[in-house]
This record gives structure tokens, C-alpha cells and sequence, in this order.
């Protein structure tokens, strides 16, 4: 199995759009009212940085981090993908302390919400330092969501 991080581009949403995990696709859609390839997209697009995991070959999740408060130095990290990031959690897992690391020198605080049915990611959020608050109503469908947060 070859792992590899590269710079995220439009073509790998067509990848890994139809592919996306359940989990994600329910996420975006309650918080957003989005379908996976928008979902992926939108996020691309106000990204400060976004990168693609490949194994072997093969895009399988995109993540990044754009700034929403300028001032207060603020950014929401987000991350999408595939089952494969569960088949090869030990990759996923290294890379994605060593991603948080990097985020945290550039903001002064990593904030977004997660969906509180998810959890999975409920799980690896909280394993990564972040915390989470009480669940409250958010976004399209107004399904209970936990802000998450990590201060640098």
C-alpha cells in the first residue's frame, strides 16, 4: 500500500464524491443542505490549504482549513473522504497529528462543528487534543452538532 499527501484539486472531488463515507454525506448535508461533490468543492474552494490522501493512487480524502475570522486568527479544519481512511487508520492517524500540528503554528485557534451523530470522528477529534461542547441545533436541518476546538 503506497500513501501519499498531495495539493487538493477539482479533479479529485469527482473521485472521491461518489465514494464519500455515509457519516460524512449526512454531516454536510444537515449542516449545509450540500451533496457530497458541492460539500467538497465549496470547501476547496474558501480553503487557505486543502491536500488529497492517496492510497495507492487513488484519492480517497480531501482536507484543509480556511480562515473565518481574519483578526482573531481562526480556522475551521474540515476533512472528507472515504472508507479508506478507516482500512488504513494507522496512516491516517499519524497524518492527522501531524496536519494539526502544522494548523496550530499558522492559527491562533481550530474551531468547526461535527455532526453528534458521528462518532467516529467524534472519537478521533477528542483523541487529537480537540474539545467539544454540548451538543445544540445547527445548520440546514437543524440536527444537534458539537463545536470543536483547539487553541494554538
Amino acid at each position: 500500500m503506497r500513501f501519499r499527501i498531495i495539493t487538493a484539486t477539482v479533479e479529485h472531488v469527482d473521485v472521491i464524491a461518489p465514494r464519500m463515507r455515509e457519516a460524512d454525506k449526512e454531516e454536510v448535508f444537515a449542516a449545509v443542505g450540500r451533496g457530497p461533490a458541492s460539500a467538497l468543492l465549496h470547501s476547496l474552494r474558501r480553503s487557505d490549504f486543502a491536500y488529497t490522501v492517496e492510497f495507492d493512487g487513488i484519492p480517497e480524502t480531501m482536507f484543509g482549513c480556511g480562515t473565518t475570522n481574519i483578526i482573531a486568527n481562526v480556522g475551521a479544519p474540515w476533512l472528507l473522504g472515504t472508507h479508506a481512511i478507516e482500512a488504513h487508520y494507522r496512516h491516517f492517524l499519524r497524518g492527522s497529528l501531524y496536519w494539526v500540528r502544522e494548523m496550530r503554528q499558522r492559527y491562533k485557534l481550530l474551531q468547526n462543528v461535527v455532526d453528534d451523530r458521528n462518532e467516529v470522528s467524534k472519537r478521533w477529534l477528542e483523541w487529537m487534543g480537540f474539545t467539544l461542547s454540548e451538543p445544540h441545533p445547527f445548520g440546514y436541518e437543524q440536527r444537534p452538532f458539537r463545536i470543536f476546538e483547539m487553541k494554538a
